[in-house]
């Protein structure tokens, strides 16, 4: 884990997505952040020692889909399957799919597997999923392990480079290098691969932020603790935020969401633009995908204290 010290910093954006403005200043208190997104072999350990099994490979209850027949309740997960050719990109239906036996160990479907990918980062796991494994993280340590605040999220990701559009400066791809995992070329059909991956990297490929945190930008999106309102930036605390009390999506007012931040392998110019820290996505917090993990954040004293 790296230590971030805490600090106040404009978080927002008042130049693209509604919910990220308005531009506010925020404190919050140092804390640890794992350096990388929690990997497959991580998770690995985890299962193997508590025998969890996750959401994405239980079978729904009837009881929360009313109206829906029997046989369409199966394990599974939300992949991405790109279309063969365009389509509009305000239909996100048109990459997006539900697939039984998709599940973190198989991120793309039953005939796939994680085999060679131990350092890839784990997908498919929900946000229940993500607080099941902070939970073991405390007890094996005997230190408070939890997903991180938005606010944390966006200060640590920023590594001290407040202002910026991206964590590392203005432009996109300085020098037209490719400095983390997201899409190239048109999407969702056409990934130039510039920068060497198609879907996930292992963590740790690009260099890392001023507070030694990789992939904070792109190649998978990261659960964090708060609850998901278009408006919550409005009424926010100054100090150490925790984000709104309930969800509330003006597109999708009967469904609670959380926060996932730092965009995926899916983002691209045309599309998405998650990979700036200012952006923020909401998703259904029961539902795994095969662009989102977490990384966590443990509470504890300072290096000098330690």
């Amino acid at each position: 884990m790296a230590w971030i010290p805490g600090g106040t910093f404009a978080m927002g954006s008042d130049d693209e997505k509604p919910d990220e403005r308005p531009i506010h200043q925020v404190t919050v208190a140092g804390f640890w952040m794992d350096k990388t997104e929690v990997t497959n072999q991580q998770f690995a350990e985890f299962v193997n020692g508590t025998k969890y099994v996750t959401v994405a490979e239980q079978k729904p209850d009837p009881l929360d889909f009313p109206g829906v027949p029997a046989d369409k309740l199966v394990p599974g997960a939300v992949v991405f399957d790109p279309p063969p050719g365009n389509v509009p990109l305000n239909n996100h239906r048109a990459w997006w799919v539900w697939r039984q036996g998709a599940d973190w160990q198989h991120p793309t479907g039953p005939d796939d597997s994680i085999d060679g990918m131990e350092e890839h980062p784990v997908v498919n796991v929900c946000w229940f999923d993500a607080m099941a494994y902070a939970e073991w993280m405390t007890e094996r340590t005997g230190v408070k392990h939890r997903l991180p605040t938005e606010a944390e999220w966006e200060f640590a990701a920023r590594g001290g480079l407040d202002g910026k559009k991206y964590i590392w400066g203005e432009e996109l791809k300085p020098d037209e290098k490719c400095i983390a995992n997201f899409w190239q070329g048109r999407f969702p059909n056409q990934n130039t691969t510039e920068d060497g991956f198609r879907m996930s990297a292992p963590v740790g490929q690009f260099s890392a932020n001023g507070y030694g945190l990789y992939d904070m930008a792109g190649n998978v999106w990261e659960w964090c603790m708060d609850w998901y309102r278009a408006d919550y930036y409005g009424e926010s605390p100054k100090d150490n935020p925790k984000g709104p009390a309930t969800s509330f999506d003006p597109n999708e007012p009967n469904t609670a969401k959380r926060i996932t931040r730092g965009g995926s392998f899916l983002c691209s110019e045309l599309y998405c633009t998650g990979y700036r820290p200012a952006a923020r996505m909401k998703t259904s917090p029961d539902t795994g995908l095969s662009h989102t993990g977490f990384r966590l954040v443990a509470e504890g004293s300072t290096p000098e204290k330690k």
